[in-house]
């Protein structure tokens, strides 16, 4: 079975966009590793640190607990600090993901593909979902690292689909919830560009519905971001499943062959 090393931005990232692949790959036998950029020193600050608790020491215990709910056998971590929003002052700081040199950043996380011998890397579309500085640099260390591994994995990108989004915007609007409820995706997002992916530019949706007690799991695991994880989690069952019973993936060796596939691009 392969090993498949996931590349995320931020902990808690993991939760929201590819943890049934990463419980279903985990289930079926393979080696999942989760990476990590940066610690997220910039997310919400919970009433509830201990004394000389840092934030970033809660969200290293969440990724660990979140990690164990998905059956990751390891996480690491680049070691970069969080960048902040596009457009926040923390974008210029030195020693941000932003701001890191790619080449760099690649070999950080070449070092981690070649002691894992990983088979495939997953990190984010080219503008990060939704325009956040670290998941756009995300994407570009993303491919530098492949490159530079010593045996280059198979790349995917994880990425939302809009026109799902859309329809159930459209759903939502025409049941009567207003413009502030209901979640357009086509709206400008961090970087002023709309939500993830057209659905005709997508290589593969992915069913993980028998995980969702799993992403579940992982979203508790980071109540510290309480913000979008009670969001989540407190979405009716059926809303639930229609955001997260399926996943979204690009794979840019097949840029030539057009059109999303349902399937299951992690085995063997």
């Amino acid at each position: 079975m392969p090993t498949i090393v996931f590349f995320h931005a931020h902990p808690d990232d993991e939760a929201s966009q590819t943890s049934g692949a990463m419980a279903r790959a985990a289930a079926e036998g393979s080696r999942v590793v989760a990476v990590f950029a940066t610690n997220g020193e910039h997310g919400e600050v919970p009433d509830d640190l201990a004394p000389g608790e840092t934030l970033i020491d809660r969200r290293r215990i969440e990724a660990e607990r979140s990690a164990a709910a998905l059956g990751v056998a390891r996480v690491e971590w680049l070691g970069y600090s969080d960048s902040g929003m596009t457009g926040w002052e923390q974008n210029t700081h030195a020693g941000c993901f932003h701001q890191a040199d790619t080449r760099d950043a690649g070999l950080r996380l070449a070092a981690i593909l070649d002691a894992e011998d990983a088979d495939i890397v997953v990190g984010y579309d080219w503008h990060g979902g939704y325009g956040h500085p670290d998941h756009v640099k995300v994407h570009h260390v993303l491919h530098e690292g492949a490159r530079l591994a010593a045996r280059r994995p198979r790349v995917l990108e994880s990425t939302m689909n809009r026109d799902i989004i859309r329809r159930l915007y459209e759903g939502a609007k025409a049941a009567g919830l207003s413009d502030s409820d209901a979640f357009n995706p086509d709206a400008p997002m961090d970087d002023g560009n709309p939500l993830g992916t057209p659905e005709a530019e997508i290589t593969w949706q992915v069913d993980v519905a028998d995980f969702l007690p799993h992403r579940r799991a992982a979203m508790e695991a980071h109540r510290s971001q309480k913000t979008d994880i009670e969001g989540f989690l407190g979405m009716p069952e059926e809303i639930f499943r229609a955001f997260f019973a399926t996943e979204h993936y690009i794979e840019p060796a097949y840029a030539d062959s057009p059109g999303m596939h349902a399937g299951w691009p992690f085995g063997a």
